[in-house]
């Protein structure tokens, strides 16, 4: 079943990164406290780690809002060195993406020597795994200290799903969270598009969401090859 004509101009999810929107559960909470220390970081530098859709990017930017950090993505690194304030503190975006491997070296050198008083780095996998061939700097990802952020479980969902509907005044029957649940991306982005989509397509049918209306969504986001 696919969504009606009305939903086709359907946007993008916002990304809202702000303190605000962060939901705190035991698949984030670990992360949170390491990164609320960054003077406890060997070297000044820590790692954090987790699948698509974790909340990464969120944490990082709660980070850098707190430490008055640059965010920069891992790709675009190298042309940063030169313009970076000193002893600006420095979030490096998606590293195992792909990165120059000689500007994450000499980061990592100002790092251990204070000139960065902290830098966080995020990434899929384990700095180990990261794709770098410069022996210097194989040998200190495999040394380098990281923090994990895991799959959201059914709870945290629950309560984001929660928030994303209460924050769009959007009426939901019961039982509708408890049907998405099984059936959706475990991921902050999916629970973001899902209850935007909904609250669209129950605007235009002018109900509340219902199972119904989730299960048109979620079958309209597999027709059309989204993750979900």
């Amino acid at each position: 079943m696919s969504v009606t004509p009305q939903m086709a101009l359907d946007l993008p999810a916002r990304e809202d990164f702000s303190e605000a929107a962060f939901i705190l559960g035991p698949s984030n909470a670990g992360a949170r406290d390491v990164l609320d220390r960054p003077g406890d970081w060997p070297r000044n530098v820590m790692a954090l780690v987790g699948p698509e859709g974790s909340g990464k990017s969120h944490l990082a930017a709660i980070w850098a809002m707190h430490n008055d950090a640059l965010i920069v993505p891992a790709p675009a690194l190298a042309g940063h060195l030169s313009d970076r304030p000193a002893q600006a503190r420095l979030v490096v975006e998606d590293v195992d993406h792909g990165i120059d491997e000689d500007a994450l070296f000499h980061l990592l050198n100002r790092a251990a020597e204070g000139e960065i008083p902290a830098m966080l780095l995020t990434a899929r996998i384990l700095p180990a795994h990261w794709s770098v061939r410069l022996p210097d700097l194989v040998s200190r990802l495999r040394a380098l200290v990281h923090v994990d952020l895991h799959e959201a479980d059914d709870e945290l969902l629950t309560r984001m799903m929660q928030k994303q509907l209460a924050d769009r005044g959007a009426p939901v029957r019961p039982g509708v969270i408890d049907y998405l649940l099984p059936r959706m991306e475990r991921s902050v982005a999916a629970v973001r598009l899902l209850a935007e989509r909904m609250d669209k397509l129950a605007l235009v049918k002018k109900t509340p969401i219902t199972r119904a209306i989730a299960r048109e969504i979620l079958d309209s986001w597999t027709e059309t090859g989204d993750a979900a």
